[in-house]
C-alpha cells in the first residue's frame, strides 16, 4: 500500500539548496518502499533573509507563521495525504492542526522525545538557535516528559555553520560531539539534534552513536 506523506518545513526550502537536496536524499533513505515524502517549505519571502531562526527564536512570531503551518494540513487532507509531518523542533501548530484535520498529524520534537524515552533513560536537546532551549523546556513539560529530560542547550556553533557543514562536514560534527558529551556528563543518554538542518548533516554523515550514547535520527522518527 502506498502513503503519501506531507512534510511541512519551518524553512523556504528554496532558499536553501543543500539542505534541502540533503533533506530529500535522508526521506528517501528512511521511508519505506512504497512511502512519498512531499517536502513543502514556508512561503517565499516568510523571512527577510535565508535563516528563519530570527522568527523561529521567539514565540510571537512562531504564533504568527503557524497560519502556515495550519493552512497547509487542511491543504494536504483536501489534496489527499495520509499524514502531515511539521519537521521543526518548536512543533509550531501540532495541536492546531490535529484540531482541524483527521488525517494523523506528527511533529519532530514530540516524535523526536518519545522515541528518545524508548532508547534511554534521560534524553538531551542540543540546538543551534541559543533561545530555543527555553521553548523546548516548555514543549517538554506539556508533553508530560519533564523527568526524563536531562538538558536543553545551545550548541555553541549556529545556522550559518551547519549549512556550511553540508561542503565541509567535519569541524561542524567535531564541535557537536563536544557539545553532545557535556550533555552526556549531564546525565543524557540519548542526544536529540534540535533543528532538522543539523540532524540531516549528522545522519547524512553517519553519526548516530557519541562515545555509548544514541544519537537520534529525529526526522527517522518522525
Amino acid at each position: 500500500m502506498s502513503i503519501r506523506i506531507w512534510h511541512q518545513s519551518f524553512t523556504v526550502l528554496s532558499d536553501l539548496p543543500a539542505y534541502e537536496t540533503a533533506l530529500a536524499a535522508h526521506f528517501g533513505r528512511v521511508a519505506r518502499p512504497g512511502t512519498e515524502v512531499v517536502m513543502h517549505g514556508m512561503q517565499p519571502g516568510t523571512y527577510a533573509t535565508n535563516y528563519p531562526g530570527i522568527d523561529i527564536r521567539h514565540h510571537v512570531l512562531q504564533h504568527l507563521h503557524a497560519g502556515q503551518f495550519i493552512a497547509a494540513a487542511l491543504r494536504a487532507e483536501r489534496e489527499g495525504f495520509d499524514a502531515y509531518a511539521i519537521m521543526s523542533i518548536p512543533d509550531v501548530g501540532l495541536q492546531e492542526a490535529r484540531q482541524v484535520v483527521d488525517i494523523p498529524v506528527v511533529g519532530y520534537g514530540e516524535s523526536a522525545m518519545l522515541t528518545a524515552c524508548m532508547l534511554g533513560a534521560r534524553f538531551g536537546v542540543i540546538t543551534f538557535i541559543e533561545d530555543l532551549p527555553e521553548l523546548i523546556a516548555a514543549n517538554v513539560a506539556r508533553y508530560g516528559l519533564a523527568e526524563r529530560c536531562a538538558a536543553s542547550r545551545p550548541a555553541g556553533f549556529g545556522f550559518h555553520d551547519v549549512l556550511a557543514g553540508f561542503a565541509h562536514p567535519g569541524p561542524l560534527i567535531e564541535r557537536f560531539e563536544s557539545a553532545a558529551r557535556g550533555l552526556i556528563r549531564d546525565g543524557a543518554d540519548v542526544i536529540i539534534p534540535g533543528e532538522a538542518p543539523l540532524n540531516v548533516l549528522l545522519a547524512s554523515n553517519g553519526v548516530s552513536r557519541i562515545d555509548d550514547c544514541p544519537v537520534l535520527d529525529s526526522i527517522g522518527a518522525t
